[in-house]
């Protein structure tokens, strides 16, 4: 079977299953990504730009669709080549979000499209207008809503969808809710899991391990969408109450969702001009390696998680795979993976003294957080394994099951 694989990012979500079709001798796979993009070694990609970037001129209401036309333009420039070359795919599966699979069916009409449904934009319910701190306009709520035009036209054209978690799907129309399937691609648990040995060490020198008083918190980028603010508000609490505790905090200082703060670079140093920490035990790390990454999880004594109504974070599911006690905002989708009191802990994503509290809960008592830890895992292990991602999606691509799922 022919596969194309498009995202702007490539593999990006696709990572796992884009392996798995490589390694598979019944498919011959094709990867377009944007220039610069990860790519996987061992596999055909070809790669594109958009001509250029949106018009001055054109309203700013409507950028973000003639930026995805642009797109979808440059991408089907790679679909002309490689129908000129014989290369006509059986099923396309794509991230439409950017518009790179606008004019897929244009050039293969026959092929069966399967978008990636990540996030379906609204005024109001969900992200936008979810923080009082940073109130929504009628013009944002203009913008957002015609933002949804390049979505629309993605539904419109694909044959089939998913959506990682329900609550992502609930966001799209529900004239298309019969074409959207709930998968999530997986999380590697036979990386990510539990080790009593882990150890991680600090800039300073310092080593910590398992059973050490570790409160840690990961974001791609330190931002209010991902909770930094109503996190870093906790801490005084925290480090007051719990004098040996060190907070370690990994993720970088740009921004991938919302806006930059007014008066500062970024959000880390708004914060830190906002709250008063000690230095020694506060550490932030910025973006570390994915090993690193996993040490820090293993060691965690209280792992924080807070987001936004928005989507769901890798990192949820990877601390939890890892054994890391959550505190988590009881916010969508978080509540579909995390149940309050049995695998994690929720709270108010406003809220810096329950925030406090609940990981003083964590700290206080180490013993009493092994059944959360261990339901974490199961949980993980039970609902969200690479394996079961790549069995649902090769369904869903209408591919056989690998060699080693029809062994099992």
């Amino acid at each position: 079977m022919r596969v194309l694989v498009i995202h702007q990012n490539f593999p990006g979500q696709f990572r796992s299953l884009a392996r798995d079709l490589l390694a598979d001798p019944g498919v011959r796979l094709v990867g377009i990504g944007r220039q610069g993009c990860p790519g996987l070694p061992g596999m055909r990609m070809l790669s594109y730009a958009p001509e250029r970037a949106p018009a001055r001129a054109t309203h700013h209401y409507a950028r973000n669709f003639e930026s995805g036309i642009l797109h979808g333009q440059a991408v089907a420039r790679l679909l002309q080549q490689l129908k000129r070359e014989g290369f006509e795919p059986d099923v396309v599966l794509g991230h439409p979000g950017w518009g790179e699979t606008l004019f897929v069916k244009d050039i293969f009409p026959r092929a069966r499209l399967v978008h990636f449904c990540e996030f379906y934009y609204h005024p109001r319910g969900a992200d936008a207008g979810f923080d009082p701190e940073f109130p929504m306009t009628l013009d944002d709520a203009a913008r957002i809503r015609a933002r949804n035009a390049l979505l629309l036209m993605n539904l419109e054209a694909c044959d089939a969808a998913v959506a990682p978690t329900a609550w992502q799907k609930s966001l799209h129309p529900k004239a298309y809710h019969d074409k959207i399937a709930v998968v999530h691609e997986g999380i590697d648990t036979g990386f990510m899991q539990p080790d009593a040995r882990a150890s991680f060490t600090l800039p300073n020198g310092r080593v910590l391990r398992r059973g050490d008083p570790v409160v840690t918190y990961v974001a791609r980028n330190l931002e209010p969408y991902r909770g930094f603010h109503s996190f870093m508000r906790a801490l005084p609490r925290v480090l007051a109450a719990h004098s040996e505790c060190q907070i370690v905090i990994a993720g970088g200082d740009a921004v991938s969702y919302g806006s930059k703060p007014r008066g500062a670079a970024n959000w880390r140093e708004k914060m830190l001009a906002e709250v008063s920490i000690d230095p020694a035990r506060v550490h932030f790390l910025g973006k570390i390696p994915y090993a690193d990454y996993r040490s820090l999880l293993q060691v965690s004594a209280a792992h924080v998680y807070l987001t936004y109504p928005f989507v769901l974070s890798w990192s949820i599911l990877e601390a939890m795979a890892c054994g890391a006690a959550l505190v988590a905002s009881s916010t969508a989708p978080v509540r579909e993976v995390i149940a309050d009191g049995d695998n994690g802990l929720l709270v108010d994503f406003f809220d810096p003294q329950a925030i406090a509290g609940k990981v003083g809960q964590l700290l206080a008592a180490p013993d009493d957080s092994a059944g959360i830890r261990a339901r974490a895992v199961q949980s993980v292990r039970d609902c969200y394994t690479v394996g079961a991602g790549i069995a649902a999606y090769r369904r869903l691509l209408g591919l056989p099951a690998a060699r080693r799922e029809a062994a099992a």
